[in-house]
């Protein structure tokens, strides 16, 4: 039996402790906002914060997390943060076909938590590792300016 904390909720399962995170929320949870990518964590699909940090939840045993607080997509909304990076997403219409967008949206809100006010060559480092197949990225950036604007 795995204990978590997700969304600020107390969460039990049984799973193995090698069991990567992302099975966990997906497969056990039925929390299917993060996505499964290129399981590498090349891709950033799967994004999710660990006490606050973006991680890549494809990579990370369940085992690792401990007692540290889990917010996956479904949750980020609930912080200051992450709701105005997801307005911004909304007013911009930053999402194209929409699969890697949990991801994105999971690294900018952590991007603007520790910097709120970032420069294009800080969100570039912040979001090189999610991918967009289909190319947003301009309106990606867009929507991150828009937030620390708004904050």
């Amino acid at each position: 039996m795995v204990s978590m904390r997700i969304n600020d909720e107390v969460r039990e399962v049984v799973a193995d402790s090698d069991t990567p995170l992302l099975w966990v929320l997906r497969d056990l949870l039925g929390m299917t906002g993060t996505k499964f990518g290129c399981g590498i964590a090349q891709c950033g699909a799967c994004t999710v914060h660990v006490d606050g940090e973006a991680v890549r939840s494809c990579r990370l045993p369940v085992g690792e997390v401990g007692d540290r607080a889990v917010r996956t997509i479904e949750g980020v909304g609930s912080t200051p943060v992450g709701a105005r990076v997801q307005k911004a997403w909304l007013d911009l219409e930053v999402i194209q076909c929409g699969y890697c967008q949990s991801g994105q949206i999971m690294a900018a809100t952590a991007l603007l938590t520790a910097n709120p006010d970032p420069d294009d060559q800080a969100i570039d480092a912040a979001m090189a590792g999610n991918i967009c197949r289909c190319g947003t990225y301009v309106r990606i950036r867009d929507g991150i300016k828009r937030a620390a604007r708004h904050g």
